[in-house]
């Protein structure tokens, strides 16, 4: 559809939504507004101008530092434009090169920039801001209603006799799947097993990539998690003994089962997404807002705590890039292990 060298083109708008994707990254999980004020210099505050704000290339020019007060500037703000530069490059590819779909390369690239901002946001924060899985869920749901407008092939999933929309059997494969890892952990250890921000981002990519491919991203991000997450706590720096004053160190209750069912039962129908708009409806079904807490910069993490949501998503990119080997591999090995053909 397009020549191989407007893949550069397609490189350079995903590294300018980086930009933008850092204003996220940092803001969002403040309660700060992403459009006032200006971006600015974190250190001095001195409003950036366009010779500080060229994706990727302000960066080098400038060493790394603020033009006006020469104060370091964090390696996150390239690194986050070089990764969705290079994802938006890599489904420009994939979607414009070699192929000639214009709707799944505009999903696949929205899609890879709210991973790419819900990742930041989780390794800094452990959490995942609940608009951002709502975007997840809507890509998936319009792709999927443009999908049978058009009549293309596997816009539905067939359970049996059951047609849904793929969008939907995806968003409940990912929802089932990942509070089930709650609901049993929960009763096996008597603690809580996963975030609920997972399991919301877990429903998004469903939604986004089908069940079939889903699956496929949800087992490579046990994989990833596997190694990266022991390296993680391995790397990480022990925390320094210091004497807790009376109150402090207490862990807080895990959730109730009865809790975590209508919870589960609450993002399988997207009460969650509605209740953004409609706040009373979160405190009806889950009592409470799902409203996170403005981050405090002198938060810290426990030793062992470990973010599930950026594996997650590498292993959703992965899938996404990769569908058609990965569940060629798949089918391969469930013929091998059932004796089929």
């Amino acid at each position: 559809m397009f020549y191989p060298w407007t893949t550069v083109v397609g490189f350079f708008i995903g590294a300018a939504i980086g930009s933008f994707l850092n204003v996220v990254v940092y803001r969002l999980p403040r309660g700060m507004s992403l459009i006032a004020p200006p971006s600015h210099c974190p250190a001095c505050g001195h409003r950036l101008g366009v010779l500080d704000l060229v994706p990727i290339l302000s960066y080098v020019a400038s060493g790394g530092k603020c033009r006006h007060c020469k104060g370091r500037v964090s390696a996150r703000y390239v690194v986050i434009e070089l990764i969705t530069g290079s994802l938006w490059a890599a489904f420009w590819w994939q979607n414009l090169v070699e192929g000639e779909d214009v709707a799944r390369f505009l999903v696949l690239a929205a899609f890879a920039s709210v991973l790419v901002a819900a990742s930041a946001i989780d390794l800094a924060t452990y959490t995942i801001p609940i608009g951002l899985n709502a975007l997840l869920l809507l890509f998936g749901l319009g792709y999927n209603a443009w999908l049978i407008v058009a009549g293309a092939d596997g816009a539905w999933a067939h359970l049996g006799s059951l047609a849904l929309p793929a969008s939907v059997a995806g968003a409940l494969v990912g929802v089932a799947v990942f509070w089930g890892i709650a609901f049993f952990g929960r009763l096996a250890f008597r603690k809580d097993a996963m975030g609920h921000g997972d399991i919301m981002l877990a429903r998004g990519l469903g939604a986004v990539l089908f069940p079939a491919t889903a699956l496929v991203g949800f087992g490579l991000a046990v994989l990833v998690a596997v190694v990266f997450g022991v390296l993680q706590v391995l790397l990480r720096r022990p925390p320094e003994t210091v004497e807790e004053s009376e109150g402090e160190g207490e862990e807080e209750p895990p959730e109730t089962v009865s809790s975590l069912v209508r919870s589960g039962l609450g993002y399988a129908l997207a009460i969650d997404v509605v209740g953004i708009v409609f706040p009373s409806l979160d405190r009806w079904w889950f009592g409470q807002e799902l409203v996170e807490e403005p981050l405090e910069d002198d938060w810290t993490p426990g030793f062992t705590h470990i973010p599930f949501g950026p594996y997650l998503a590498a292993g959703a990119i992965l899938a996404a890039l990769f569908d058609r080997t990965l569940l060629g591999w798949v089918q391969s090995y469930w013929n091998w292990a059932t004796g089929g053909p």
